[in-house]
């Protein structure tokens, strides 16, 4: 008796899989906390401030990612964090106000500006679930809102393995 052939259902399918993975910004994420710039942690003096703008040496931030917060309660003016927006901007690659979940967010919509959703249009794809780093669920959001009006079907999961999200409905 001869063996059946073993058919690979999954790479005949047609699915495309998206992974989110690979639009991961490998660049060192760093925290800026302006409360280092606080007199006692609770008052910004804008003479001190200003003059530590002009000697501090922006340049270690080349090529990083930067989220700027203040991690204790106190009043600062708005116009600090542009400040230090304005003197981080030209080496930084990318700069945000907030925490490193804002940062990671900020990254990805970036990176999935790049898709092209008509590369897709009638396509049956499947957004990866799985990764080695880290991708935030704004991304997941973005990629789904971004495809949905394109894509013939999409889902989540694995192409073995999928949760069926959106299908167009037949004309």
């Amino acid at each position: 008796m001869e063996t059946p052939e073993i058919i690979n259902r999954v790479a005949t399918s047609g699915l495309v899989t998206l992974d989110l993975e690979t639009y991961y910004h490998s660049g060192e994420r760093v925290i800026y906390d302006l409360k280092d710039n606080l007199f006692m942690e609770a008052i910004l003096r804008e003479k001190d401030f200003r003059e530590f703008l002009k000697s501090h040496d922006w340049s270690q931030y080349t090529g990083k990612n930067v989220a700027i917060l203040c991690s204790v309660d106190a009043i600062v003016p708005t116009w600090a964090y542009m400040l230090l927006a304005i003197h981080l901007q030209p080496f930084a690659h990318t700069v945000v106000f907030g925490d490193t979940q804002a940062l990671e967010d900020k990254l990805f919509y970036e990176a999935l500006e790049q898709i092209n959703p008509e590369d897709y249009r009638g396509a049956r794809v499947v957004v990866k679930g799985c990764s080695s780093y880290p991708v935030p669920v704004a991304a997941y959001v973005e990629v789904a809102r971004k495809l949905r009006p394109v894509v013939q079907t999409l889902m989540f999961g694995e192409p073995c393995s999928t949760v069926p999200l959106y299908k167009k409905a037949k004309a």
